[in-house]
């Protein structure tokens, strides 16, 4: 039996960071994961395949140049599922090769298979050949989620599909029906609405995506309106059924009948703990599946911590990378310094969207004073070169204080334009920052000057300063 300091099961992102930080730390680490390849669902199925086939779907559609060259300019003609799989397959054995590079070079030891616990330090690790018993000081649980599967419902993986199995379609339908309208079901119903495809999205909540900015998300659902999505919203479905391959009749409870050559199930997803044997470690999962973490992300047993999608919210792969990352160091007594509260929120629909910082929702219910600045990508010299007439950046800050308080963007490179604000934010930064310094011309960048200068104009200046020109206040 093989004794490790750290033993961290699953190798997607809160997983590697674990195992390399406390490789860094100088500590023996291991690693396992039940599939063939390392990565995870973040690698494998989830965050790069999704976004990898996005940008082939927007490149090869010419989607993002139809302001300049009309609605019906495109590069390919034809586009197959194959063009698109061809970026896809690239990218993963790219990042695959990245992780195995960098396992090797911090003397990681990796191991196929998937884990239980005999103990709570003891674990079976059991590969295609054969069985490994590996005990450990510290353990890291990093094993993700699966999609949650509907009941009475038969996910032939051709017809009807979970999110996992998007990349293993065979040709691209037609029509489709996307049930449960949470990040993922919006992504892959902006997507596949980019590339053409009738989609209807149905949801029995009543708004898409709550937690998104009201002004954003108008300018979401109406540019998806735009390319012939159709919104199911308030209804739920009654029933599903296959009546051939290609054809999945969906009955919703107010009695509607949707038919659509692929239906892809998009509720939800849940901890794959089942397999770990929890009850040996002396752990419980909840009805999701998810471990409970205390803010050093232990488990009850102090020697166990879990990180990423396991635990729950925000389960993205950039805040799935940093708890891993924490976890090691907490597991050492290494001293750590982050800031896991302000971390930026992407959600990769077309047009994308991203935010950081607090909503005007939140801001009004604590009862904070604050204003708003608005740029419109149509005012800005890069948005109109680049085709994007409709993107959106909108500042919220202090009225009193002049402190930004949250940044919220629609259209392209808005999760690339995030940091930025994230970055004043997290040093208790002004609009006043953004007033007075400059960006680079023609960038998207500059829609912070141009949004810091709209909220200039509704508060004025500071007690004694001297309005900036172009502000509009000098006259």
């Amino acid at each position: 039996m093989e004794h490790f300091d750290l033993f961290v099961i699953g190798t997607g992102p809160a997983g590697q960071r674990a195992a390399i930080q406390a490789a860094k730390l100088g500590k023996k680490v291991g690693i396992c994961d039940r599939r063939e390849l390392v990565g995870g669902v973040c690698i494998n199925t989830g965050t790069i395949p999704s976004k990898t086939f996005r940008e082939a779907v927007l490149y090869l559609t010419g989607r993002r140049q139809r302001a300049i060259y009309g609605r019906s300019y495109t590069v390919k003609e034809e586009i197959t599922m194959e063009d698109l799989l061809f970026r896809c397959q690239h990218v993963i054995r790219r990042e695959v090769e990245v992780i195995r590079d960098q396992v090797s070079r911090n003397g990681i030891t990796l191991l196929g298979g998937e884990a239980s616990f005999v103990d709570p330090h003891t674990l079976i690790i059991k590969g295609q050949e054969e069985e490994t018993e590996v005990r450990a000081d510290y353990l890291v649980i990093a094993t993700g989620t699966v999609p949650s599967q509907p009941e009475g419902v038969d996910v032939d993986q051709e017809t009807v599909i979970t999110s996992d199995m998007i990349m293993s379609i065979k040709r691209i339908p037609q029509t489709m029906t996307i049930v449960g309208a949470g990040v993922i079901g919006a992504e892959y119903a902006s997507i596949f609405a980019a590339l053409g495809v009738e989609v209807t999205l149905v949801d029995k909540r009543r708004q898409l995506l709550e937690f998104v900015d009201v002004e954003i998300m108008e300018s979401l659902k109406y540019q998806m309106r735009d390319m012939d999505c159709i919104f199911r919203l308030g209804e739920e479905v009654a029933s599903v059924t296959i009546e051939k391959p290609r054809r999945a009749v969906a009955i919703l409870k107010s009695g509607k009948r949707i038919i659509s050559e692929l239906l892809l199930y998009s509720i939800g997803r849940i901890g794959a703990t089942p397999a770990l044997n929890l009850k040996a470690a002396g752990l419980t999962a909840d009805q999701r599946g998810r471990l409970k973490v205390d803010e050093r992300y232990q488990t009850e047993q102090p020697h166990i911590f879990a990180a990423g999608d396991v635990i729950g919210f925000p389960a993205l792969a950039s805040t799935s990378m940093e708890q891993g990352r924490i976890a090691a160091c907490n597991a050492f007594g290494a001293q750590v310094i982050s800031m896991p509260d302000l971390f930026p929120y992407g959600i990769y629909t077309v047009p994308e969207i991203s935010m950081v910082g607090k909503s005007e929702r939140e801001l009004t219910e604590e009862g904070i004073a604050y204003e708003v600045g608005l740029a419109r990508y149509r005012e800005i010299a890069r948005g109109v070169m680049v085709g994007d007439d409709s993107g959106l950046l909108k500042l919220l800050f202090h009225r009193e204080t002049r402190k930004i308080l949250g940044v919220h963007i629609i259209g392209t490179s808005a999760t690339e334009l995030i940091h930025i604000g994230q970055a004043v934010i997290a040093m208790g930064g002004t609009i006043d920052y953004f007033v007075n310094t400059v960006f680079n011309y023609p960038t998207f960048a500059e829609c912070y000057k141009v949004a810091a200068l709209d909220g200039y104009n509704k508060v004025g200046p500071a007690e004694g300063e001297v309005p900036p020109p172009g502000s509009g206040l000098t006259g």
